[in-house]
């Protein structure tokens, strides 16, 4: 029975400081504008894809690009 208890503490404290690291995160973005907004996990359309406005722009391979440079 302790050992459900301390597992019980000890997921409930990781769960507690990850939400106070994001908190200061979310603080130290709010107070230095200059280096943009809070990066969250999981959040945008995607991990990695430049979203900006509502899409993804990934790079072209160069036939992705050479064919859609044609089509221009």
């Amino acid at each position: 029975m302790l050992e459900i208890l301390i597992a019980f503490a000890v997921i409930f404290l990781l769960m507690l400081v990850w939400i106070l690291v994001q908190q200061a995160a979310r603080n130290y973005a709010a107070r230095h504008p200059e280096l943009g907004p809070a990066k969250e996990e999981g959040l945008g359309c995607g991990k990695n894809c430049g979203c900006q406005g509502g899409s993804c722009l990934k790079k072209d391979s160069p036939e992705q690009y050479a064919r859609r440079t044609r089509e221009f």
